[in-house]
């Protein structure tokens, strides 16, 4: 798995790239805590690269969300392929999350 990151207009964007898996998820887990320790609150997870997620995955994005809110900061996604949202909405997470359906609207999401 490849994460690329980008700011825009204050937002964090990461971009995983492949599978999250239970084998990749510590490695998504552990850029995202490094976003969280720089201190960047507002972050815009992209899916366009991602084909599958998993349970694993799936935990550390609410680990996420839970940091957001902690912090009162904003966590948005976009990009998800049907197989990955369908993942999302039998887990109960399309509740958890600003499921945006682009990249300018995640970004807007995150910043309101």
């Amino acid at each position: 798995m490849t994460i690329n990151e980008a700011h825009e207009a204050g937002v964090v964007l990461v971009s995983p790239q492949g599978r999250i898996d239970s084998t990749t998820s510590a490695i998504l887990e552990r850029h995202l805590q490094g976003v969280a320790a720089a201190g960047q609150t507002r972050v815009v997870v992209d899916f366009t690269g991602v084909d599958y997620i998993s349970s694993a995955g799936l935990r550390v994005l609410l680990a996420l969300a839970k940091r957001g809110r902690d912090q009162k900061g904003r966590v948005a996604l976009f990009g998800m392929n049907d197989s990955v949202r369908q993942v999302f909405e039998l887990a109960g997470f399309v509740a958890l999350f600003t499921i945006a359906p682009s990249r300018a609207d995640a970004i807007h999401s995150a910043m309101a």
